[in-house]
């Protein structure tokens, strides 16, 4: 028999106003993975839950098994991620990072390792000096740790391992190619050797170790353009986040 009342840890994906004074989350949990609560009369300043179930605050919480969609009954806060945000620019990776979560995680699939993940890259985004690289580091692991790992020393056309020359990376084949072979797929585009490089110091290396790598703004952007270009293909859809840090980016530019 199921239990009526049950706890976990979480952290607010998403959140959306509902009726008069309701809000409806979408919570990433240790225990049960992604799911939808209603705390109740979460919008009202003297709830109690109110400073609690903020976007991005890890929060321990206790919810009433409901009909349709569980209710959050208590709620207290673990860590409210401050430095993110009190920053447009860190704010706007985390939201990043849960419309990516959100968009490749089902409900109620146990995935402690993107909990894990994901609890990790909202630290990193207190303290990075390299916001958009730490997403880079992001992406590459959230791809791991969901099964989409890209080969990246193998061709994976001909199976033999690539030289130090300008490959191509299909998303479609989840992979690099040879030049002799990039026309086996059709989307398949340029990975120059420091890109496909950096590609693999994300895939193997520590997040402090990328942190510290002295890079070119061309390779960033290199390595940006291919891992974009890979997530969009497994979504099939583009993502709001990315449009508005496009937006953010150019404003900074144009400065």
């Amino acid at each position: 028999m199921r239990e009526r009342q049950y706890q976990v840890r979480a952290i607010v994906l998403k959140r959306t106003d509902v009726g008069e004074a309701d809000r409806l989350l979408t919570l990433l949990t240790a225990e049960r993975g992604k799911l939808r609560a209603v705390a109740k009369g979460a919008r009202k300043p003297s709830a109690r839950k109110t400073g609690h179930v903020e976007l991005f605050n890890s929060v321990a919480l206790s919810l009433h098994v409901a009909r349709e969609i569980d209710i959050i009954t208590q709620a207290q806060t673990l860590e409210p991620f401050l430095a993110i945000r009190e920053d447009l620019d860190r704010l706007s990776y985390a939201y990043y990072f849960a419309e990516l979560i959100d968009r490749f995680v089902q409900e109620e699939i146990e995935q402690r390792e993107v909990y894990d993940l994901l609890l990790n890259a909202q630290h990193w985004l207190e303290v990075t000096t390299h916001l958009s690289r730490t997403a880079r580091y992001f992406e590459m692991q959230l791809l791991d740790v969901l099964g989409y790992r890209p080969q990246l020393y193998i061709c994976i056309q001909s199976k033999e391992e690539l030289l130090p020359e300008e490959n191509f990376f299909s998303p479609e084949g989840g992979g690099m190619l040879k030049p002799q072979y990039r026309d086996a797929y059709r989307d398949a585009i340029s990975a120059p050797v420091n890109a496909l490089k950096v590609l693999r110091y994300l895939q193997s290396r520590s997040w402090q170790e990328i942190e510290n790598l002295r890079l070119s703004s061309q390779v960033e952007a290199e390595t940006e353009a291919i891992l974009h270009y890979y997530v969009t293909h497994l979504l099939e859809r583009n993502l709001k986040s990315v449009d508005f840090l496009n937006t953010l980016k150019h404003t900074a530019d144009g400065r």
